[in-house]
This record gives structure tokens, C-alpha cells and sequence, in this order.
């Protein structure tokens, strides 16, 4: 992507910043001279193979178990047009913006790698579709996540036909042909093998796949944070943290995280007092083992972002056009199980980092483990219920995304008359992963609210925090979660503490003062 917000698309695949640019920057899409010569390539191949009398699959046949029928030439653009009216068939709630359009620019990526046979001007459509900011109403349910996330694909490859419905660049949803008129863009009429290329692919799980991996790497990073104000809170000791002690068990993420928390811990005059009044060998598991889990969970998305980058490189088709023998092949590189067990692993890595933040508020909570903080860090407690409720509310969120992490790659169920009778239900294990992700912004949000009380309760007893943590408290107060008080209307200080971890902002904060972290 350039400095101008323009992402160029060639034939050797795309990165995972550049699938967020054009999927929640809304950044510009333009293919490359190579990619459009790549795409004209392939396509006399297939058109070659389309004139000869021996059937080729998806050419000049049918599809999936009616792949036997031999489809002769006059009813070949009928034949494409009906397999996306057809496919089209999603149910349910519309998916978000910003994963219709990296599910089309992925499948716009996999069409300029030159492997797909389709015309230049069906890739360029997809661009201009992209461009216009016209999003297809894509549905929730339709995809096994092999064959390609079929019905989510459907659904776009309708609006390039001039069909269906999508939401123009107003959020208004109207009939395609209007907006299409609007914008003066012209339906396409697919021809041979076309229709099929448009709806092949993994585009939706991967596109969900590389945003979740951008949200979690700046919720390891906001969890490594509220754990240090919560070992602050909680007078626990930093000597845990130290580095040669995580040498010995060399797990990269462990280091990393153990090392961000010292990094916002660097100055503080809370850690250590632990042994004051009540003497502590250790501090509990939920404080003392946060590098470990936090670590687990940065490892755990380190191979996610391997095998994303892997499919980002891929062309993904079925049949597949090899421009280096002249051949149009059958093949497997649909099936979504690469993806789904790591849209899967994530899901369990978000609720284990989600569990043990809860954990951790919860000990601030309670005065027999706080270590002299007020019951639920109320103002007055017994008259105030401080922040009891909101610990439930975390609660109530970590249970939700324990069932999450049940994975959905296990659970294949057969289609298509037996022909596709094992999928990966990759589209499943992305749409229950974007709900764990935003269970985990929310648990962590909880726990900045209660640690950020803490602090402020011990710097009033006439403790000095470290410089990191009283940035990240007044940078969190200014964005509207504010401190110990009496009872109060709770739920707008925990959108504000949503707001300001989701955007960033409690990393930013913590960076002023401790330079980047990992």
C-alpha cells in the first residue's frame, strides 16, 4: 500500500496490511499491468479449452455432484449465471462491512494471480465495486467453509451481475442495478468457468482471520498492561518479570509479555510492599503466571499469522488454471481446514487470556485478597456496590467465550448428494472468533476500570505508582473511566473503557512513557 491509500494487487498475493486497508481503511484498489496480462493469459487457455469437445470441469460442465453433465456452448452463460443465483442462498443477520470487503478483495486477489481463467474486465469489476464503497448484503449462515465460503461469495458475485442488494457508501441498503446506475458502473455477463471462479475460495474466514490477528495483537499487548496495574494494585513483586528467569523456559511470547509488564512497571513504588503486614512467599497464580498465559496466547498467534501469510500467497480455485502446461486442473485447495484450526486455536487463546484477567479483578475485588483495598473498591462500602457488578458482567462474558472456544473444524458435515462430504466449517470458526475477540476487549476493559480504581486507592494511601501507570490512568480518566466515587450509572464508564482499549488507546498511553512494546 502507498502513502496515497492505494492498495496495488499483482499476481504473487497480498499482505494482511493491505487486506485491513481496503477492509476497514476503505483504501482504493488497483490491479497491476502484470496482473491484468496474468489474467488475459489464463483466460485463453480456458476459452481454448472451452472451443475443444472434451468436457472440462467447471468449463463446460456442471458442478459438484452434477459435475457428470456435459454442458454444450449455447448454455454456458446461463450455466454461470444460474451457479451464483443458485449459491446465493445465505441466511440470517448481514455480516459487517468491513468482512464483505475483505472477502471481495481476497477473492480479487486469488483472480489477478492469473490462475483463475476469468476476463480482466470480471477482475476489474470487482475493483470498481470495491471502489464505489458498494458493500453486497452478505448473511451470516451459507458457508461450510469448503468449496469456498460458497454463500458469502454468491452474494458478491450477484452484485457484479447488476442482482440483489448491497449498502451504498451512505449505509442505505438499496437494489444493486440502482447504485451500480449511481456510480456508472455496468453489470458483468459471466462467462465459461467465471461464475465458479468468483465463489471457490477460503476469501471470508481469511479476511476474518487477518483482522482478528490485528485485534489481538493490541489485546496481548493491552492484557500485558492491565496485568502490571494489577500486580501494582495488588503490592505484588516485578522479580517474577525478570528476564533471565523466562531465558529458561525460552518461549518467545512468555518473554515478550513479561517484558512489556516490566516495562510499565519500571519506577514503581507499589511492588514489593507485599511483604509489609501479611509476609508473601508468592503471589497467586492469575499475577505471578501472566507472562506464561498472555505468552501462550502471542506464540499461539505468531503461527495464525504464518498460515494467514501462507493463504494470503495463495490462489485458491477449483478447477485451477496452470499457466505453465496450458492445463486446467481439479483440485482440493478449497478446503478451509488450514484456516478453521487456527481461526479455532485463537478462539481458545482469547478465552484462557480473557479467564485469567477476570481472575485478576476479581482479587482486586475482594478485600481478603486485595491486600487492603475497600470491598469491591467501593467508595463507601455497603452503602456503594463499587464495581461488583461489572465484575459479573466480565464473568458473564468469559463464560460466553468458553463455549466459543469449542472448536467448529471438528464438527464436518456432509453436502451436496455426499460429493463434498467432508468440510472444515471455517466460516463458523471465523464468526464465533470476531465474538470472542470482542468478549476479550470487553474483559480487559473491565479490568483496566478496577485497576485503574486500585491504583488511585493506593497513591491516596501515599504510594507512588510507576510513571507508565499513572499515564495510562489519566489518559483512561479523560476518556471517561473515571475513578473511585460513590455509586454511580456504571455502564458508560464501561463503554468508555471499551472504547479506549479497542481504539488503542490504553496502548498509547503506556508507550508515551515506555517507548514501544512488544
Amino acid at each position: 500500500m502507498d502513502m496515497q491509500n492505494r492498495v496495488v494487487i499483482g499476481p504473487s498475493g497480498t499482505t494482511a496490511e493491505d487486506v485491513v486497508a481496503v477492509a476497514r481503511g476503505l483504501a482504493r484498489v488497483e490491479l497491476s499491468d502484470e496482473a491484468l496480462a496474468a489474467l488475459a493469459a489464463a483466460r485463453r487457455i480456458v476459452e481454448d479449452l472451452a472451443a475443444a469437445p472434451d468436457p472440462v470441469y467447471g468449463v463446460s460442465t456442471g458442478f459438484g455432484a452434477l459435475a457428470v453433465r456435459h454442458v454444450p456452448a449455447g448454455l454456458r452463460v446461463q450455466l454461470q449465471r444460474n451457479i451464483v443465483r443458485s449459491h446465493a442462498a445465505g441466511m440470517g443477520p448481514r455480516v459487517e462491512r468491513e468482512v464483505v470487503r475483505a472477502l471481495m478483495f481476497l477473492r480479487l486477489k486469488t483472480l489477478a494471480s492469473g490462475r483463475t481463467g476469468v476476463r480482466p474486465e470480471v477482475a476489474r469489476a470487482m475493483a470498481d465495486l470495491l471502489n464505489a464503497r458498494i458493500t453486497p448484503v452478505v448473511h451470516e449462515y451459507g458457508s461450510l467453509g469448503c468449496s469456498g465460503d460458497l454463500a458469502p461469495l454468491s452474494h458478491c458475485a450477484l452484485a457484479l451481475m447488476g442482482e440483489g442488494e448491497a449498502e451504498g457508501p451512505d449505509g442505505r441498503v438499496r437494489p444493486v442495478a440502482e447504485l451500480l446506475a449511481e456510480h456508472g458502473l455496468a453489470p458483468v455477463e459471466l462467462r465459461e468457468k467465471e461464475g465458479l471462479a468468483l465463489l471457490n475460495g477460503t476469501d471470508g474466514m481469511l479476511g476474518m482471520l487477518v483482522m482478528a490477528c490485528d485485534d489481538l495483537a493490541r489485546l496481548f499487548t493491552s492484557a500485558d498492561i492491565t496485568a502490571a496495574l494489577t500486580l501494582e494494585a495488588l503490592l505484588g513483586t516485578d522479580r517474577v518479570l525478570a528476564p533471565e528467569l523466562h531465558a529458561v523456559r525460552p518461549h518467545p511470547g512468555q518473554a515478550a509479555s513479561a517484558a512489556n509488564m516490566l516495562k510499565v512497571l519500571a519506577g514503581s513504588g507499589l511492588t514489593g510492599h507485599h511483604q509489609d503486614d501479611a509476609p508473601r512467599v508468592q503471589d497467586a497464580y492469575s499475577v505471578r503466571c501472566a507472562p506464561q498465559v498472555a505468552g501462550a496466547g502471542r506464540d499461539t498467534l505468531a503461527h495464525a499469522r504464518t498460515v494467514a501469510e501462507r493463504e494470503l500467497a495463495a490462489a485458491v480455485d477449483n478447477p485451477v488454471v496452470l499457466p505453465e502446461t496450458g492445463r486446467v486442473e481439479s483440485n482440493g485447495n478449497f478446503h478451509g481446514a488450514p484456516v478453521a484450526y487456527v481461526l479455532d486455536f485463537l478462539a481458545i487463546a482469547a478465552a484462557d487470556l480473557a479467564s485469567i484477567a477476570e481472575r485478576r479483578t476479581d482479587r482486586l475485588l475482594d478485600r481478603n485478597r486485595s491486600h487492603g483495598l475497600p470491598p469491591f473498591l467501593a467508595g463507601d462500602a455497603g452503602v456503594d456496590s463499587g464495581l461488583m457488578i461489572a465484575q459479573y458482567t466480565q464473568a458473564a462474558l468469559v463464560s460466553e467465550m468458553k463455549r466459543l472456544a469449542v472448536p467448529a473444524s471438528v464438527d464436518s458435515i456432509p453436502s451436496s448428494a455426499m460429493q463434498e462430504d467432508h468440510v472444515s466449517m471455517g466460516w463458523s470458526a471465523a464468526r464465533k472468533l470476531r465474538t470472542a475477540v470482542d468478549g476479550l476487549t470487553r474483559v480487559v476493559a473491565v479490568e483496566l476500570c478496577a485497576a485503574a480504581r486500585a491504583v488511585e486507592l493506593r497513591a491516596a494511601d501515599g504510594l507512588t505508582p510507576s510513571p507508565a501507570a499513572s499515564a495510562v490512568v489519566a489518559a483512561a480518566r479523560e476518556a471517561g473511566v473515571r475513578g473511585p466515587g460513590e455509586d454511580r450509572y456504571l455502564a458508560p464508564e464501561l463503554a468508555a473503557a471499551e472504547a479506549f482499549v479497542r481504539g488503542g488507546g490504553l496502548v498509547a498511553a503506556a508507550e508515551a512513557v515506555t517507548g514501544p512494546l512488544a
